[in-house]
């Protein structure tokens, strides 16, 4: 048994990571002809790092490859339906952007309809939770809350994409860690189980296309990547335990964190949260003269760390996974204080205070050689 259910997870990524890989060159070829490219620009306080024209319906090949693996592998149900409606709601609002700039609005707009379907229709609620003994029963606010999940997870993944192979990798990760756990915990055969190892080839076949020098980009149809991260998470939210949405949730620590931090940086900046700015964890990276290569795989290093704490904490050994917790929220307060991902004047006093205790050490053993 135990082996028949890895045989068809590997299939079932297998079949969905070939597709995925075959259908990315006819994405290009669709991009160039409906005028779908990222074309670098000097009015973004030169923003984007790429320096040539980019196909931009990787996303698209994404749900296409998606469709694929739900035809041969997947199973009709009101929940499947209405997944399938969101996510053609959320890329079609994803190609038109694509193709002709939508305002932040009306990007909304597209997502919320896609979220309505799934909670309206599909019944995928976030409806209570329980901690330390105690539960709470989210009643009627269990429907604006999912809303608020769904699209929450929708721009998360979508600010992050900054980077060839970013968000693929970021989303792969995530992916199989999700599988790893399910696996282990004898889910195989789930909803959750399927629609995760067609999402982990889909985009491990979009990847292969993305890393860099990347040939295609998701575009704004990376909000699909985002969308179905939301949906598995609830899916895979059983038994009303905080920590089976906890630990979803801390796959994704990175992107929550960069998107986190841009909020507050852009509050305190008094400026629009969906405004555009060069102070995201890559741009932080890149300032310190890592290469575009070097930094998406120190990205990928520290969410796999993320991963691995989710897995310990849930298979095997929860106080090794507090433990690494810990240490990468440690690691975090550190790139806080030493950068200016949050704010320029507080990055500015922590160097004043650096220098100031460096020379009050150094001035004890001027004054002993004298």
């Amino acid at each position: 048994m135990f082996g028949n259910d890895i045989n068809q997870a590997i299939l079932i990524t297998l079949v969905t990571f070939l597709v995925s890989c075959f259908i990315m060159p006819l994405m290009k070829w669709l991009a160039h002809h409906i005028g779908a490219m990222d074309i670098p620009r000097s009015d973004e306080n030169n923003r984007h790092i790429h320096k040539k024209p980019t196909p931009k319906l990787g996303g698209l090949g994404i749900f296409l490859s998606f469709l694929v693996g739900y035809m041969l592998f997947g199973i009709q149900s009101i929940q499947m339906n209405s997944i399938l409606i969101g996510s053609f709601i959320i890329v079609l609002t994803g190609i038109i952007d694509d193709v002709k700039s939508l305002r932040a609005s009306q990007k909304l707009v597209g997502q919320l309809l896609a979220a309505c379907v799934i909670v309206f229709y599909g019944g995928i609620l976030l409806s209570n939770i329980s901690f330390f003994g105690f539960s709470i029963d989210f009643g009627i606010l269990a429907y604006p809350l999912t809303i608020f999940f769904l699209v929450a997870c929708v721009n998360i993944i979508n600010l992050v994409d900054g980077l060839d192979g970013l968000s693929g990798g970021i989303t792969s990760i995530f992916y199989l860690t999700i599988g790893i756990i399910g696996f282990f915990q004898g889910r195989s055969g789930s909803m959750v189980m399927l629609l995760t190892f067609i999402m982990l080839g889909s985009t491990l076949g979009f990847l292969l296309h993305n890393f860099y020098p990347a040939k295609i980009f998701a575009g704004d149809c990376t909000m699909f990547m985002g969308f179905m991260i939301a949906i598995i998470t609830l899916l895979e939210f059983k038994g009303t335990a905080l920590t089976s949405l906890f630990v979803p949730l801390m796959i994704l620590g990175i992107p929550i964190l960069d998107t986190l931090f841009a909020i507050i940086r852009r509050m305190l900046k008094r400026q629009p949260i969906f405004s555009a700015d060069k102070e995201h964890l890559h741009h932080q990276l890149l300032g310190m003269n890592f290469s575009q290569r070097t930094t998406v795989l120190i990205i990928y290093g520290i969410n796999i760390l993320f991963a691995l704490s989710s897995i310990f904490y849930t298979l095997k050994d929860p106080y090794l996974g507090i433990i690494i917790y810990v240490i990468l929220f440690i690691l975090v307060v550190w790139f806080i204080l030493h950068t200016t991902i949050i704010s320029e004047k507080g990055y500015r006093k922590v160097q004043q205070f650096e220098s100031a205790v460096k020379q009050k050490i150094r001035k004890p053993k001027q004054d002993k050689s004298k």
